[in-house]
């Protein structure tokens, strides 16, 4: 595949050529950076590992030179640390085996300027390329702004695909702001109780952010195992792990749904809540 920048790399695990390696994906999901992946995807992932007839593809949207860096790390440069970043996220998609992992290597600001048509061109081309039956992508209350840059940039790519070309579902996931605040009806609910072990080994890859001060591993970690039992009080855990996301679709599918409006519903509906639940017994 061709993409604007020279350097955007596409990763075969498995070594398959890329065309069949692309067509094969079933569950697609985009991301800003290098492990973004493995926090928000993990119930994808696991649910694709080892299977014939589901195959998970991740892409990489920016590319990983302005991480923070501590430790072995720290007299990285950022083009050093972009070559770590690329390296840790190819280990994680063999970990993973992934059907292929894309790395289109935009720098954050150029994901961030709405006026930039290149992100959202690249991806139109991986849209059409692996044709997936889900999406998955960061959620709108995200309070990164790269990772809600790489949100509006793929609804903006979903749009321009002929309803044929769809996928069924698209789901923004938690990484930078939990999804527990939203209202039990709005949340998906990914089951994340298999291959603990495989999700520790995928977070555990990116040696470069775990020693560079950030405990992801363990955070994500903790929040599955936490949404887990805080789900419901009045009844046991049936779940080790849950992570949660929202239902983007309506999105996709109807340019004109305003994407403030659209995350806005769900912050007014966990207001509503509240003030019911205050309500009844004041």
């Amino acid at each position: 595949m061709k993409f604007h920048l020279d350097t955007a790399e596409v990763y075969i695990p498995d070594g398959e050529a890329e065309e069949a390696a692309l067509t094969r994906t079933t569950h697609l999901c985009l991301a800003a950076h290098q492990d973004d992946i493995e926090i928000m995807a993990a119930q994808p992932i696991v649910e694709c590992f080892q299977q014939k007839d589901k195959w998970f593809t991740g892409v990489v949207v920016t590319d990983g030179r302005g991480s923070p860096r501590n430790g072995i790390y720290e007299n990285f440069s950022d083009d050093e640390m972009r070559l770590v970043r690329f390296k840790e996220q190819r280990k994680a998609a063999f970990v993973g085996e992934f059907a292929a992992q894309v790395m289109l290597d935009i720098p954050s600001k150029i994901i961030k300027d709405a006026s930039k048509s290149e992100p959202a061109d690249d991806i139109v081309k991986i849209l059409r390329a692996t044709k997936p039956k889900v999406v998955y992508t960061h959620n709108l209350a995200d309070k990164h702004d790269t990772h809600v840059g790489v949100a509006l940039r793929v609804i903006e790519a979903l749009r321009q695909l002929d309803a044929a070309e769809r996928p069924e579902r698209v789901i923004g996931c938690e990484v930078w702001r939990a999804l527990d605040w939203t209202v039990d009806s709005d949340k998906v609910v990914m089951d994340l109780s298999k291959h603990e072990n495989l999700q520790f080994a995928l977070l555990g890859v990116f040696d470069s952010q775990i020693v560079g001060g950030k405990r992801y591993d363990l955070a994500s970690m903790g929040r599955r195992r936490a949404n887990a039992t805080y789900f419901e009080s009045h009844g046991v855990d049936d779940s080790q792990g849950l992570s949660y996301g929202v239902d983007m679709t309506a999105l996709m599918n109807d340019p004109s749904l305003d994407p403030v409006q659209f995350i806005g519903a769900y912050m007014q509906r966990f207001v509503d809540d509240v003030n019911q639940r205050i309500g009844k017994m004041s």
